[in-house]
């Protein structure tokens, strides 16, 4: 992926930047927050614990957030997918490793661009949901079915009327701007590349009282010298070349709790009764005032900036809480320092002999500020009695060291090249906080000693991060004859602390294989229209060690009890072994096999690439069951396998028309994942759940990680006929206790009769097949892009109606309710506090699959005859809209959802993606 392919994105992060650009690579927007990341799988998730990628900028392994890197320094993106190319990084590479180069400079007079953007942001879609008018008819309906009167007595007069909370807390046109400096250049001994950025996106919901906004400002200096060159001379140390790297950026962030059905901003905005409104005013306020102080005692009540009391909806409405005033509140700032510096030098000693020793390291400070809270009240859950402040700060540092030597000989038709490497990496760190309460002035929520009222009501912690610590050599000797057949073979052995006394060292081999045919003799005749034709074969073994530290060993845990003595004994303060012991524990190891073919026609303007590919991770770190009587203290072992499998295609087609260029890339990748083994007894695992339901997700041998959990439906019963003929092979009924609006569940077991035995696979997250497609146009300064991707054969579970509560809204799909005979096969009837047909089934999982116009840009460049008049060399103003179009059946706020848990496809209320209208210049002197 070159700059280029990059240029009219307008990613905010590299993760961001990958979607859709490159086949087998799956990129999933976590949330449409302001800076938010996304979920990126090189070739499926590869393990249950820890499937992200190895991040490498400039050789410099990068930890914690990846988001510090300004997209627009960015030269080319590589992601390593199958194991032979990933091999050279073993133990750290079984889920793909993704390469980042910076810019660096071009020879010829100084280059200075200004690069400037400022976009709109505002929601595409909103959620259907019931207005006042329908709610009240849904709650009528509701309680009469279940034997009580109805709660509105005039529904009439609620037409026109009620809370649109979703209007209430979206913003439409949040601002996101964008500037970037860059002075670049090079002579024969000197090449560097300056920038500087800043960036500053507020959200689509709360940006405008500081509740979600991302700040980033970003410094880079990439230069290399050439302290002397003599190549031309064929003795010993004829080159030297000293590179030096450096990066900083300062983030500052605010948000909140994003796509969860507890104490989420848009779960409670979706599910908020319309009846509600966001504030009283006069003599209501004050008798509401006076409710809130009998019912909530020490808690206090919210106003807006007007002075109108906010509405509190009481503690029947669980953790759903008035969202408008939750936004008023003062929010948590984090912040983020990260230096990263790497200090390279290339020797080239002659006789084919170069030699290159690299250091870098990475300083990531990180924590909170501005971290204080006010006594309030918003539900059950979520309340204050005191006011508060507390800071923290994180402080990690990781250093790695590497040597390389490399040779290159020629002997006719015969090429080698070895390398042989060596490198060690560290990581070390700290922590420290302080929190205090009962604060003088809230407006001056300082962490100091003397702020709080109460002695004694304060906490400081601090103390040192695990370290953890990596060394490895590596070996790669390539082969080629004639330009025709290639072989590679690769082999790392790698040490590492994160794992048991007896496995600290693991080895990591691979090989890969290719012909290519074009330069065959018998491939001459083919050459006025086939340009290209080679044949790939790889296999190789990488490793997983992003698993946390020390999990091989057992540590004590505190917070027990131990009684002591007979009869009434003496309590005493108690630890116990937080685990059992497992020397043997060891890296995950993935396998991959990959089969390719590349061709290109017509000097390459037509491009295609095929690849085939089996990985399997071995050893995936899972619990291991024991016996009960040994008690709660479980061991970690490697017991665990998953599979992936697919085909990926890539195609590219470049052509002119007169004074026209076109260029077109598409790629698309199928996916089958299939988890293997669980290791443990069951071979299940439960994850997700939803709100009065239970479980919604699962993992299970032999199918997908993971699978929605839930009742298949075979339509609603109509009548009693129906539910009196749907019986057994006994003529048992298999839903005796039935009436006519309630769901027909099938007897998915077979077993006569319907249980929680008969809750199946119901749908699954990860999509069949991801595909993008890039389309651009240039024609006399006048240049026009156009980016699609999407997802087919993915599903989403909805987990945004609450069925625990009474009296919360409703999704509008739920008007389609039965009410008679015939008048609803899809929906059942609705009943207030009966959840026999709402539990976990089918009718909560939907069509995930999406086409989206990611990004449409239009530019013009301005001729040079008339901006060199104005000491410019170039001038381009542009337009650009993104998530302009949205295709799916999917009725939430997006069909890409990466959040709620382990899973993929869970809307607990996702934070939607913006739709954003960009206008931007970009100068260059």
């Amino acid at each position: 992926v070159s700059a280029d392919d990059l240029e009219g994105k307008a990613p905010v992060r590299i993760d961001n930047a990958l979607k859709g650009l490159a086949a087998g690579v799956n990129v999933t927007s976590s949330s449409g927050a302001p800076g938010s990341g996304s979920r990126v799988r090189v070739r499926g998730t590869g393990t249950i614990n820890n499937s992200d990628p190895l991040y490498i900028v400039d050789g410099m392994p990068i930890e914690g957030t990846i988001d510090y890197l300004n997209p627009s320094d960015i030269e080319s993106i590589e992601v390593l997918k199958d194991a032979a190319s990933g091999a050279v990084y073993g133990a750290r590479a079984a889920n793909g490793v993704i390469l980042v180069t910076t810019k660096s400079g071009k020879k010829g007079k100084v280059a200075v661009n200004y690069n400037f953007s400022h976009g709109w942001q505002s929601k595409w879609r909103k959620r259907d949901v019931l207005n006042a008018y329908d709610y009240a008819v849904m709650m009528n309906e509701g309680y009469v079915n279940a034997g009580f009167a109805p709660l509105y007595t005039d529904v009439e007069k609620y037409r026109n009327y009620g809370t649109d909370w979703q209007d209430q807390i979206f913003n439409n046109g949040a601002p996101v701007v964008n500037h970037e400096v860059s002075v670049s250049g090079a002579s024969d001994k000197v090449n560097y590349y300056l920038s500087m950025g800043y960036y500053s996106q507020d959200g689509i919901v709360g940006g405008n009282v500081d509740r979600s906004n991302y700040r980033r400002f970003s410094l880079r200096s990439n230069t290399k010298y050439t302290l002397f060159d003599d190549t031309e001379d064929r003795s010993w140390l004829n080159k030297l070349d000293i590179s030096v790297n450096l990066s900083y950026s300062n983030i500052k962030s605010i948000g909140f709790s994003e796509n969860g059905w507890s104490n989420g901003v848009l779960g409670s905005t979706l599910t908020l009764s319309p009846m509600f409104p966001v504030t009283y005013s006069g003599q209501e306020a004050i008798a509401k005032k006076d409710e809130y102080a009998a019912n909530f005692k020490e808690y206090l009540p919210q106003y807006d900036a007007n002075g109108n009391l906010y509405m509190i909806p009481g503690a029947d409405y669980d953790t759903q809480y008035n969202p408008v005033a939750y936004l008023a509140l003062p929010g948590t700032w984090n912040w983020t320092h990260k230096y990263v510096a790497n200090f390279a030098a290339d020797l080239n000693i002659g006789f084919g002999f170069k030699y290159r020793i690299s250091y870098g390291a990475d300083l990531n400070y990180n924590g909170v500020d501005k971290g204080y809270g006010i006594p309030y009240y918003l539900n059950g859950s979520m309340n204050a009695s005191k006011s508060s402040a507390n800071a923290s700060s994180n402080r990690g540092t990781v250093w790695q060291l590497e040597n390389v030597l490399t040779w290159d000989g020629e002997f006719g038709k015969h090429n080698i090249n070895v390398v042989l490497g060596q490198s060690a990496k560290k990581s070390t760190g700290w922590y420290l906080g302080g929190s205090r309460n009962y604060l003088i002035d809230v407006n001056k929520p300082y962490i100091d000693y003397a702020e709080g009222h109460e002695e004694g009501d304060l906490s400081v912690w601090a103390g040192p991060n695990d370290v953890a610590t990596l060394a490895s050599l590596f070996a790669r000797a390539s082969y080629s004859f004639d330009e025709r057949y290639m072989a590679q073979f690769t082999i790392r052995r790698d040490g590492s602390s994160r794992f048991g006394s007896n496995n600290h060292y693991a080895t990591f081999p691979s090989f890969s294989l290719g012909w290519n045919i074009m330069n065959e003799a018998f491939m001459q005749k083919t050459r006025d229209w086939l340009s290209n034709m080679k044949l790939r074969f790889s296999w190789g073994k990488n490793g997983n060690e992003s698993i946390g530290n020390f999990r091989y060993a057992v540590y004590t845990q505190g917070g027990y009890v131990a009684v002591l003595g007979p009869g009434n004994g003496i309590k005493n303060i108690a630890v116990r072994a937080g685990g059992l012991a497992n020397p043997d524990l060891k890296w995950e190891e993935s396998a991959q096999t990959d089969i390719g073919l590349d061709l290109g026609f017509f000097n390459n303007a037509l491009t295609f690439t095929a690849d085939y590919f089996v990985k399997k991770t071995n050893g995936m770190l899972m619990d291991i069951p024991i016996p009960s009587y040994v008690g709660d203290v479980k061991p970690v072992g490697n017991v665990g396998e998953m599979k992936n499998s697919g085909v990926e295609f890539e195609i590219g087609y470049k052509w002119r028309v007169s004074d026209a260029k076109f260029a077109v890339k598409a790629n698309a990748s199928y996916l089958k994942n299939k988890l293997i083994n669980l290791g443990n007894e069951t071979g299940e695992r439960d994850y997700d759940t939803m709100q009065g339901i239970g479980v919604i997700t699962r993992a299970k041998n032999g199918l997908p990680f993971p699978y929605f959990y839930g009742y298949k439906t075979a339509g609603i019963f109509q009548n009693y006929d129906e539910i009196n003929s749907y019986v057994n092979a006994q003529g048992e009924l298999l839903q005796p206790n039935a009436v006519p609006g309630d769901f027909r569940w099938v007897d998915t077991n077979g077993d006569g009769k319907i249980t929680d035995a008969d809750q199946t696979n119901i749908g699954k997250g990860t999509p069949d097949w991801t595909y993008g497609l890039n389309f651009n146009v240039e024609w006399k300064g006048i240049d026009f892009n156009m980016f699609w991707q999407g997802t087919i054969g993915n599903d989403i579970y909805d987990a945004t109606m609450r069925v625990d509560r009474r009296n919360l809204n409703l999704p509008s799909w739920m008007l389609n309710r039965w009410t008679g005979e015939g008048t609803s096969n899809e929906v059942p009837r609705y009943v207030i506090g009966n959840t026999t047909n709402l539990v976990s089934s089918d009718m909560y999982v939907r069509d995930g699959s999406y086409l989206r116009l990611k990004n449409i840009s239009l530019g013009y460049t301005l001729p040079q005859h008339i901006t060199k008049k104005f000491f410019v060399n170039n001038l381009r103003v542009y337009v650009m809209a993104e998530n302009l179009l949205t295709f799916t059946k999917y009725h939430g706020y997006d069909p890409e959802i990466s959040s709620g848990g382990t899973s993929l496809g869970v809307d607990y209320g996702v934070y939607p993606q913006s739709r954003t209208w960009t206008i931007g210049v970009n100068v260059g002197f």
